[in-house]
């Protein structure tokens, strides 16, 4: 507040205005108007370079009826927006206050400076942004990233890390993992074991009982015919 003064509208306010100056310091003005003037009662962080005392400018306050809310920014009436003379877009929110009669005694305004936030939103909007698929000739013999992918993939589609997954989960990653030629490559069973969060005998296992659930079955061999008897010949 920039000024003190006695008005008991203030000293009855103040400590709430104060609270949502704190809270949403230092990008919101909180202004207690008064309704029956016109006119700043009190201000707290000052962004429009309005004083206590100076006109509030807020229109016909005397057509403010019971019949009328006493929340302006709330449902379908807000936020609604403002802008200060140096280009700053305001979210703001009004709030009728009154005495015990009914009476309109005092306006609270909260003004909020969107641009902080605007900001924030260009930033992550940016960092979010689509990516571009990886480039063929530097991740094709790249069986890091295929392993990643497999095992990144299953926990994304399963909604479970890779602690938390169990023997048929890992059974299935293994079995995808030999599909995509990880475990041709030598050093792959160590990775895979610290990506799963498992052991290496436990990679080893797993992956020759997925091996011989795939492997097709030989046929057995069929059994010779037996041949008719053959006639003595004399």
């Amino acid at each position: 507040m920039t000024a003190e003064t006695p008005d008991p509208r203030v000293r009855t306010w103040a400590p709430a205005c104060q609270a949502v100056a704190l809270l949403l310091g230092p990008y919101a003005e909180v202004v207690l108007h008064d309704a029956v003037r016109d006119e700043v009662l009190a201000i707290w962080n000052p962004m429009s370079g309005r004083a206590p005392g100076d006109p509030s400018l807020l229109g016909e306050l005397d057509e403010l009826t019971p019949a009328l809310p006493d929340v302006y920014g709330a449902d379908v009436f807000g936020p609604y927006a403002k802008l200060l003379p140096d280009g700053r877009r305001l979210s703001s929110v009004s709030a009728v206050l009154r005495d015990d009669a009914g009476r309109p005694a005092a306006v609270l305004c909260v003004n909020f400076d969107r641009g902080p936030l605007e900001h924030a939103a260009a930033l992550l909007a940016g960092f979010a942004a689509p990516t571009a698929p990886r480039p063929g000739p530097l991740f094709e013999r790249d069986w890091t990233e295929r392993m990643n992918d497999v095992i990144g993939g299953y926990v994304r589609a399963h909604g479970r890390p890779p602690e938390r997954l169990g023997r048929e989960d890992r059974l299935a990653v293994l079995r995808e993992l030999d599909r995509a030629g990880v475990f041709a490559v030598r050093r792959a069973v160590p990775a895979v074991a610290t990506a799963l969060k498992v052991s290496r005998s436990t990679v080893y296992t797993l992956l020759a009982e997925a091996r011989a659930e795939t492997e097709p079955v030989a046929p057995a061999h069929e059994a010779p015919r037996p041949t008719a008897p053959q006639r003595n010949q004399r």
